[in-house]
């Protein structure tokens, strides 16, 4: 079981003149959870690994998640086993390694008899995934056991969800998964992990070309996107985990596989209006066809999620347009009494791309695919991986590294991290403001120092929980400037890209007066 120890934690140290001094086993090209975990697996296998990232760690994607961690109920509709099995294990691996950042969490589903949400049969469904996760709180610390499912009457759903549509109600289905408030900061500490045991990881810097000799890689160059400096770094084996970047850098370092990555939109909305409930609700709006969605009480907000439609846009960073958003609200308001959410109320999108199954679907991938380039006519010792779940993410670098090294990988350890206080963390209240001498300045320092902190919003947004609020985070722009010892010109470009990305997320209510 991991826990406290008396040994100074690894820092993620960004010198890339330094790294490219070394040559690697294996080099990671993007940081985003896969990436994180490749270095992590890397690391604990005894190889000497790199990640190199050309934003900033967990920026896309992997930050625009619906902060859970999930395990198989819903692949029991397909019967897919191996699946659930999958993420019943992972799950446990984050509660194991990460009791400080993971919590379990209710789920409700109220029940009207239709098709298989009736209570008879959701009864078997709760009662086969207690079995096939029997083994789900094995090596986790008690308090963050999870109990069986069960099925509860009329009277039970409306106490846990009061404003349940009680009109034809035949009970509810309770069930438990996992809340991961602080999702960044997971990530974050993955890195940290591997760093520890051996990892290097550089965010800002962004590969640009796949060395090759005689068809064989050789290594990579990337450039220093804050100083624009172009390095070298060795290894014969590169991984192009880049997210919904792995299609087109596969196709410019080798040729285009389609079976990468087929765009599909995924997205999350925060809502300013008190949680419904203490557990994540699972609601559907009343219609032929319609999806259901998760009502999550994300840090005592409503967090809606997630909507899926396909995506026939180039660009990297999607966002919902106003129609989109408005159709969400009213179904969302559709489902539930005296809901009354409008536009007003959007605190923060979290928008992603995610590999769809078909091009121009909505439908999510159902497996990870590893592509050996050199098998396929491409560099040898080049591979490409694109992920589906958060939550798997462990697994898939597993597969991946075993597929690349054979026997010889042998992971060690797969326990064994630091757990830490939320102060050490950087997670504060979401109301919490810099003004009393309390030590926050000593934390944050720590972190800048230890956790490559390169821009005000890499602080702020994914090292911290201080951007969950978006106003207050914006009013005291200035002290966290003063942490990093900017000058006035500097200090102002940095609270300018702070508010790009808040405005590019649909967060135009900034009004710092209240």
């Amino acid at each position: 079981m991991a826990g406290r120890r008396s040994i100074e934690m690894k820092k993620i140290e960004r010198d890339l003149g330094k790294a490219s001094n070394e040559n690697y086993d294996v080099i990671i090209i993007g940081g985003g959870i896969y990436g994180a975990c490749l270095l992590l697996t890397a690391a604990q296998a005894g190889k000497k690994a790199l990640l190199l990232e050309k934003e900033d760690f967990g920026a896309a994607t992997s930050f625009n998640n619906l902060r859970t961690v999930h395990g198989g109920l819903r692949y029991l509709q397909s019967l897919d086993l191996k699946r659930i099995f999958e993420s019943v294990a992972e799950r446990r691996w984050f509660f194991r390694n990460f009791p400080d950042l993971v919590k379990p969490l209710p789920c409700l589903m109220p029940l009207y008899g239709n098709g298989v949400y009736r209570p008879s049969i959701f009864r078997l469904a709760l009662i086969l995934n207690d079995l096939l996760s029997s083994n789900r709180n094995t090596g986790v610390v008690i308090e963050k056991h999870l109990p069986n499912g069960q099925i509860i009457n009329n009277a039970k759903v409306k106490q846990i969800f009061p404003q349940v549509d009680v009109q034809n109600l035949k009970g509810g289905a309770v069930w438990y998964d996992g809340a991961m408030p602080d999702s960044q900061k997971v990530l974050i500490e993955i890195i940290k992990w591997a760093c520890e045991l051996g990892g290097k990881a550089i965010n800002y810097a962004e590969v640009t070309d796949l060395k090759i000799k005689n068809g064989l890689v050789t290594g990579v160059k990337a450039q220093d996107k804050t100083s624009e400096y172009l390095y070298e770094f060795s290894s014969s084996k590169v991984i192009n985990s880049s997210g919904p970047w792995c299609r087109s850098l596969a196709a410019k370092f080798d040729r285009d596989y389609p079976e990468l990555f087929k765009d599909s939109f995924a997205w999350n909305v925060l809502f300013n209006k008190p949680a419904l409930s203490t557990h994540a609700l699972a609601v559907t709006p009343k219609k032929p066809g319609a999806r259901t969605y998760f009502i999550h009480h994300w840090k005592g907000f409503l967090f809606a999620g997630t909507v899926h439609s396909p995506w026939n846009n180039n660009s990297r960073k999607p966002i919902p347009d106003e129609n989109a958003v408005k159709n969400f609200i009213t179904e969302l308001n559709s489902s539930i009494n005296d809901l009354n959410l409008s536009e007003s109320d959007v605190l923060q999108i979290f928008p992603g791309l995610l590999p769809a199954k078909e091009e121009g679907s909505d439908k999510i991938a159902v497996r990870e695919i590893i592509l050996d380039h050199g098998t396929n006519g491409g560099p040898k010792g080049f591979y490409s991986v694109s992920g589906v779940k958060y939550t798997t993410a462990r697994l898939v670098a597993e597969k991946t590294l075993k597929k690349i090294f054979g026997k010889e990988i042998k992971i060690s350890s797969p326990d064994g991290r630091d757990t830490a206080t939320s102060r050490e963390l950087g997670i504060f209240e979401n109301h919490w403001i810099p003004e009393k001498p309390n030590g926050w300045e000593t934390t944050l320092k720590n972190i800048i120092q230890n956790e490559s902190v390169v821009h005000l919003d890499d602080l702020l947004i994914r090292r911290t929980s201080l951007g969950d609020n978006p106003k207050l985070a914006l009013k005291y722009s200035d002290k966290y400037c003063n942490l990093f010892n900017w000058n006035e010109q500097k200090t102002s470009d940095e609270i300018s890209r702070l508010k790009e990305f808040y405005n590019s997320r649909r967060i135009t209510n900034l009004d710092l007066s209240n």
